[in-house]
């Protein structure tokens, strides 16, 4: 799911939906919230993900931050005031043209890296057969195609500066070129799986062997093959950041403002388009990776289920790793299972349980049963921390799962994307496949971190 970039915090549970999470995990991987598809990630950055809202965005995306950066430059070292300005600029309309250019510049950097991910990595794998043009297809998708969106873009912002390095007027050619952005929707409901195809590949000791060394090379400026990959979603969600930007410095009298206010209801209605369509496409992925072992744990309420709110790994009480799906209506338990030459598989290990029966509780620290002992509610132990539980009645028994995150943030994340399901469950009064999300897709489906999950498993 995709959302705008933030500088939160990037541990995260994964939130579904989007762009995304796809979103990249990590040892202690966060929660993946998928309505935040787009921003995160697709991310996509792809966490274990529960509310993956909480999934990572970034302009450079999340790995992208311990890599190195490119210079940056701003406007007013390059404008000249020599060619053409007859009076001094205001400190609002220096803003306003730093915005601008900002926009510009991140234009020609994206060129740069698409490029970059095909010629540097793309060409040389099909040609040294690494992999297959089929497998290199689904991985890439449509990135070619978004190359000479771009650079339209680009070219467009460079044909309206002045010979000074000013710009004075935007709005026409956002108006006119925004409307194109509808070409990422194909580009982003694709990185869940380009997402695991890769990290299937990275166990062929000669892909392995090929994108370690291009980690080393100086042009991936320490990003691996993922960031390139997902640099277009991060693009994709700033967008209603930079136009927010220029809009906050262009005056009301500015001839440009009312093309801005128009460009920005544009993008936001386009990236809420993408995010949802990439919602249901991780929505559906994930559907299709559940293994049941009976058909009584087959239920209408996944197949019904269009969008994912939010999934990652937990524990139970016995130290037992579970992967948990949050889906619009129905809780689903699952571990996570791995056949050779195969994207990973979720066999399902309880009955799902449907959100508008389900109950929740926020366990305090200490709280917990732990291995078959009973910790004091002062005990330090890690073990005994970060759970929470959830049960509901089945045909007259009351059943019972207690949960523990891989930290407190990954905890109250879990809990606030089960108490907006029930309340999305609740207020659609048993209606199912709405489609309705939880959370904005584009913040990339990051993963929820390591959740753990107790119970009579």
């Amino acid at each position: 799911v995709l959302q705008e970039p933030s500088t939160k915090r990037t541990k995260l549970v994964s939130r579904v939906t989007s762009l995304a999470s796809l979103l990249p995990p990590v040892k202690t991987t966060p929660l993946k919230r998928i309505g935040q598809t787009l921003q995160r990630s697709i991310s996509f950055r792809n966490v274990n993900h529960p509310c993956s809202a909480v999934t990572t965005p970034r302009a450079s995306t999340g790995a992208a931050s311990t890599g190195k950066r490119r210079d940056s430059k701003l406007w007013s070292e390059t404008f000249d005031v020599r060619l053409g300005a007859t009076q001094p600029l205001s400190p609002k309309e220096i803003k306003r043209q730093e915005a601008i250019f900002e926009l510009a510049q991140g234009e020609q950097d994206l060129v740069e890296d698409l490029k970059l991910a095909k010629k540097a990595y793309h060409d040389p794998m099909l040609t040294l057969a690494i992999m297959t043009e089929q497998e290199l297809n689904q991985i890439f998708g449509t990135l070619d195609s978004l190359i000479p969106l771009h650079e339209d873009l680009l070219s467009r912002l460079r044909d309206a500066r002045k010979p000074d390095g000013s710009t004075e007027h935007v709005g026409h050619i956002l108006t006119a070129w925004l409307p194109c952005l509808s070409a990422y929707t194909p580009y982003c409901s694709n990185q869940v799986k380009a997402k695991a195809l890769l990290d299937q590949k990275k166990q062929d000791r000669r892909v392995q062997d090929f994108l370690q060394r291009c980690l080393q090379s100086p042009f991936s400026r320490k990003l691996d093959l993922w960031n390139f990959l997902d640099i277009p979603r991060s693009r994709l969600v700033k967008y209603p950041l930079l136009l927010r930007e220029i809009l906050k410095h262009t005056p009301n009298d500015h001839a440009d403002r009312q093309l801005l206010d128009e460009a920005m209801l544009v993008v936001q209605s386009v990236v809420a388009d993408i995010n949802r369509q990439t919602g249901e496409s991780e929505c559906q992925y994930y559907k299709d990776r559940l293994l049941y072992s009976e058909d009584g744990q087959r239920d209408q309420l996944i197949e019904w289920s269009r969008t994912l709110s939010c999934h990652g790994e937990l524990k139970n009480n016995r130290g037992l790793k579970l992967h948990v799906f949050l889906f619009q209506d129905v809780l689903v338990i699952t571990r996570s299972v791995s056949f050779s030459d195969q994207p990973v598989s979720y066999q399902l290990c309880r009955q799902p349980i449907p959100i508008r029966q389900l109950d929740l509780e926020d366990l305090l620290d200490g709280e917990m049963r732990v291995g078959g002992s009973i910790r004091g509610a002062f005990s330090n132990s890690e073990r005994t921390k970060n759970f929470f539980r959830v049960w509901y009645r089945s045909g007259g028994q009351l059943q019972s799962h207690s949960f523990q995150a891989s930290d407190s943030f990954n905890k109250q994340q879990w809990i606030n994307c089960i108490r907006q399901a029930k309340e999305a469950a609740a207020l659609t009064g048993g209606q199912t496949g709405s489609g309705g999300q939880i959370g904005p897709v584009l913040a990339s489906c990051s993963h929820l971190g390591q959740e753990k999950c107790k119970g009579d498993l």
